[in-house]
């Protein structure tokens, strides 16, 4: 089983490449792939850059390039107030709170697909992934940092519990390729708080290596 694992940032994909075993690289369109392994899985790795447009080329090349048995995106969000910094979230499913395709769709839906897209991940094995929390991860193409912008978006996903710019739009990508996705995202800050640029910002240096080691109990539910 090959596992496509997407990131947004370097700090983040930083955090991944500690985990691989066998390392090695491909570039493919300008893309710098890490292949190696994690545990017993073959883990092809990369950084797509931040928001939708940079998400959806990497996730395609990624995808024809390597033919994925499953994709898994991780990296940090923001809270929506249902989370705390360092918590984990596994998405139910992910949507967009900045589309509208016009009549015929709701605001949020792509078209030609669901409101909410779907991920692969099953939650009865929640409890192997320690702290984990399990509900919608919503994207846009904007910095969630205002509390008009949380309200705006939990007015159209009460029960989000994350927020960012990349992981509806990988989603989108392997939904219309017919590629199982899972996103596993880990808190940096909450929106709209006070402090929230500061949490975000210290949270790189705060956060323990070891939060990426989630992944590795994800890939062990596979």
């Amino acid at each position: 089983m090959k596992i496509g694992i997407i990131v947004a940032m370097g700090k983040e994909l930083d955090l991944l490449l500690h985990l691989l075993e066998g390392h090695g690289t491909v570039t493919v369109n300008d893309i710098v792939f890490h292949t190696g392994t994690v545990g017993t899985r073959q883990v092809v790795a990369m950084q797509c850059g931040i928001g939708k447009v940079n998400a959806a080329i990497g996730t395609l090349t990624l995808i024809d390039t390597f033919h994925p048995s499953l994709v898994i995106n991780t990296g940090v969000a923001g809270g929506t107030g249902a989370t705390s910094v360092l918590d984990i979230v596994v998405a139910s499913a992910v949507a967009y709170h900045d589309v509208w395709c016009g009549p015929g769709t709701v605001p949020g839906q792509a078209s030609g697909c669901p409101l909410m897209l779907p991920c692969a991940f099953d939650p009865a094995c929640l409890d192997k992934i320690p702290g984990a929390k399990f509900g919608p991860v919503i994207s846009g193409d904007i910095f969630v940092s205002r509390p008009e912008e949380v309200a705006h978006i939990l007015s159209m996903y009460p029960d989000a519990l994350a927020v960012d710019m990349e992981s509806a739009a990988i989603a989108q990508v392997c939904y219309l390729k017919n590629v199982p996705f899972i996103c596993m995202r880990v808190i940096s800050d909450t929106p709209g708080g006070d402090d929230n640029i500061s949490q975000y910002e210290n949270f790189w240096a705060d956060a323990p290596r070891h939060t990426f080691e989630a992944l590795k109990a994800l890939l062990a539910t596979l």
